[in-house]
């Protein structure tokens, strides 16, 4: 693999720089610390996003059809590692622009995408997804949210948990089945939340303000032209959105971040050259770079329209394990900082938090590991997607 970075690559991560320390507030890190779920970043993100679309940024790597540039996957994620170095002033819309426009753009029908693209490139809209419930969190397949065929669309009772975002969400990207079992009777279903009969129910949590919830349907009439796909294609639908959503969060860049800015209090303080501080700060700067490397790869088979394999599975472990490692050096060697003197390590630690359930808890990533990479034995099923903790 080539390691470096070529010219007009190298200007692009210099121009998201640039366009960061323009607009980021002075202020930026009290109101990153409250959160992507909160009202004052997701208030700010909107802003934010605006002036991203105005520079081109927002959905560059979009098709030009839809008002992107058709730029390179690796440009997608030089600039994502910046923002998430910042502390992602996107907020909850980073999801937007990463997999909902993209899997509207793969499988939404003429109408869906002349509707929800132009307000998703303005950065006007805030989705959520409606995938996790009470008893289906690691068993996505067993999803009982029900979508009851009616005249003219679907009649919804049930409820989700865990759903980021879903207090200030203009849309919901919702599973529900039609059928009582099977993957096949599994729709997806592009709601509006301001629908009748959504209730959303606030759940306090440590990971930041208003970041998850609880969502529930009752007679929530959704019009068959929300339908997202055919009938029975939810699942590869939902396959291909969480290979975009698994990696999706440059974690590592954040992680990075917060121990660059480690180091050098260290050395202020005097503490830097204690040989077990350099041992524990140099182990967690080596999972970082574990962890970029493995995404890399996986980005690699992405720019080759290689299909998805089990390198995603273990890039999203490899994540979890520097996002962990970071907070855990933080909070031993480091804990004034979480006492209030650092909002952007006090970020970082909730955030880290949620990184081994979000998008698939740890251990889920280990099991189909295990079975896609190392080919051990377990339970006969096709690959399919498990199970987001949250969002």
């Amino acid at each position: 693999m080539e390691f470096g970075w070529d010219e007009r690559q190298s200007k692009h991560r210099v121009r998201v720089r640039d366009v960061l320390a323009r607009e980021l507030p002075p202020d930026w890190d009290d109101i990153a610390v409250h959160g992507p779920g909160s009202d004052a970043q997701t208030e700010f993100s909107k802003g934010f996003c605006r002036k991203l679309a105005e520079e081109r940024l927002l959905i560059s790597h979009w098709p030009k059809a839809w008002g992107g540039d058709d730029v390179t996957v690796w440009d997608q994620f030089i600039q994502g590692e910046e923002l998430w170095a910042a502390g992602e002033p996107r907020g909850p819309q980073y999801m937007n622009v990463n997999w909902i426009g993209p899997v509207l753009l793969k499988y939404g029908n003429a109408a869906q995408k002349a509707e929800y693209l132009p307000q998703i490139a303005a950065g006007s809209v805030i989705w959520c997804q409606g995938f996790s419930e009470p008893s289906a969190g690691s068993d996505l397949a067993s999803l009982r949210t029900k979508a009851e065929k009616v005249e003219g669309g679907y009649l919804v009772n049930g409820a989700k948990i865990w759903t980021s975002y879903a207090r200030l969400a203009t849309h919901c990207f919702l599973l529900a089945r039609t059928a009582s079992t099977g993957k096949a009777a599994i729709v997806i279903l592009l709601l509006d939340m301001k629908s009748p009969g959504v209730q959303v129910k606030q759940i306090p949590a440590l990971i930041g303000e208003g970041d998850i919830h609880e969502v529930f349907f009752t007679d929530v009439f959704v019009p068959e032209q929300n339908r997202l796909g055919e009938e029975g294609q939810a699942w590869e639908i939902i396959t291909y959105a969480l290979q975009n959503e698994r990696i999706g969060i440059p974690r590592y860049a954040f992680s990075r971040r917060i121990l660059d800015r480690a180091a050098e209090k260290l050395k202020e303080d005097g503490r830097f050259e204690n040989p077990i501080i350099r041992d524990r700060l140099g182990r967690a700067v080596a999972l970082c770079e574990a962890a970029r490397m493995m995404v890399y790869r996986v980005v690699d088979q992405r720019a080759k329209q290689a299909p998805p394999d089990a390198y995603g599975n273990l890039a999203r472990w490899a994540i979890i394990k520097a996002d962990h490692a970071v907070s855990d050096f933080m909070t031993e060697y480091m804990p004034e900082g979480l006492l209030g003197e650092d909002q952007m390590q006090i970020a970082h630690h909730q955030r880290a938090i949620a990184a081994g359930i979000a998008s698939g808890a740890a251990e889920i990533q280990l099991n189909l590991a295990a079975r896609r990479y190392l080919d051990l034995p377990g339970e006969p099923r096709p690959a399919e997607p498990r199970p987001e903790g949250r969002r």
